[in-house]
């Protein structure tokens, strides 16, 4: 029972810090992002932040949440760079990187991920309009209307 009040204690930590940078650089579509994110790795049979700096944790969410959504292209927004996170959380870019790898291969996480994803890239996805219908992936577009109907009541 401890354990769950000071993984909860942490885990509101970091979604304040997170938080916190998102209102300053970003928007609150990627804060939502990493409080999901923050609450899915409290949620861990091994909680990942219980060790280490909380500041190098935070950063790595918000680092690898913006790594699948272009967060480091100039010609997407909001753009924040490497070098903006770790200044803010005042962490080493390499620590940051290396605990961001450990999250992303944590959940999996990818471009386009379904998940993870800010509305702008599912939105923009190549994906978005594919389905597999009967083993072959098809693009939604060129199906027959009812088709579309079913697929959108099925949620595909």
């Amino acid at each position: 029972m401890k354990e769950k009040k000071i993984v909860e204690e942490k885990a509101q930590k970091l979604i304040g810090m997170t938080g916190s940078f998102c209102q300053q650089f970003l928007d609150e579509d990627y804060k939502q992002l990493c409080e999901k994110l923050v609450r899915k790795m409290s949620r861990k049979r091994a909680v990942p932040f219980l060790s280490g700096r909380m500041e190098i944790w935070a950063a790595a969410v918000v680092y690898a949440l913006g790594s699948i959504n272009f967060l480091f292209d100039k010609s997407f927004e909001p753009y924040a760079t490497a070098d903006d996170i770790c200044n803010f959380f005042a962490t080493s870019k390499s620590t940051t990187a290396q605990k961001s790898k450990v999250i992303r291969a944590m959940f999996k996480m990818g471009y386009y991920d379904p998940e993870f994803s800010t509305k702008h890239m599912q939105d923009n996805s190549p994906f978005s309009n594919l389905a597999m219908i009967n083993g072959l992936i098809v693009d939604k577009r060129h199906l027959a209307p009812e088709i579309q109907e079913m697929l959108k009541r099925e949620g595909e």
